[in-house]
């Protein structure tokens, strides 16, 4: 593996989450700094940390790590979304279950990430915003039951899914003066 890239394993985030003593998982954290990015967020880990009201300690010492982990993953969303580029979820190596709970938590958190922005109570609030949410939110309310090489093709087609609709909301609820 790529020491570059270490931060953006599942493992590097849960021990930043465990650190900082905050209670959600990987998979809905990145979700959330996700869904803060898509509708115009600035990027900054502190602004995300008190909009989420986390239990913890985000912004102590053992916060830091945390803290930083968020600023460089902002930096990498907030890219691949102008370059109008596929957002990689982060999720767990190993069973294609565990895989599954952690995109069920990744949208979890997308979804609550983009809805404490505020940008969904405004005119943004379309029928195309509201299906693609709807899709969505039908992913967040599952349990993907997983368990042979079928259902490795129907969570790849889920993930792509997830890539489109995020895309897709960038585009239509992002300022349009964001550089």
């Amino acid at each position: 593996m790529n020491q570059g890239m270490a931060t953006d394993t599942y493992a590097a985030w849960r021990a930043a989450i465990t650190q900082a003593k905050l209670g959600v998982t990987p998979a809905e954290l990145h979700g959330s700094i996700t869904g803060f990015l898509c509708a115009g967020w600035s990027g900054r880990a502190r602004e995300l940390l008190d909009a989420l009201a986390l239990e913890g300690d985000p912004g102590g010492v053992a916060g830091g790590n945390l803290e930083g982990l968020i600023e460089r993953a902002a930096g990498r969303i907030n890219d691949r979304l102008r370059a109008h580029e596929s957002i990689e979820l982060v999720l767990p190596e190993g069973s294609l279950a565990a895989r599954a709970d952690a995109t069920v938590d990744w949208c979890r958190g997308f979804l609550g990430g983009l809805g404490l922005t505020g940008v969904l109570t405004g005119p943004a609030r379309t029928t195309e915003v509201a299906d693609l949410l709807s899709g969505l939110g039908q992913i967040a309310a599952s349990h993907l039951a997983c368990g042979d090489d079928e259902d490795e093709a129907a969570l790849d087609d889920v993930l792509d899914f997830v890539h489109d609709v995020v895309a897709h909301l960038h585009a239509m609820l992002a300022p349009a003066g964001l550089p």
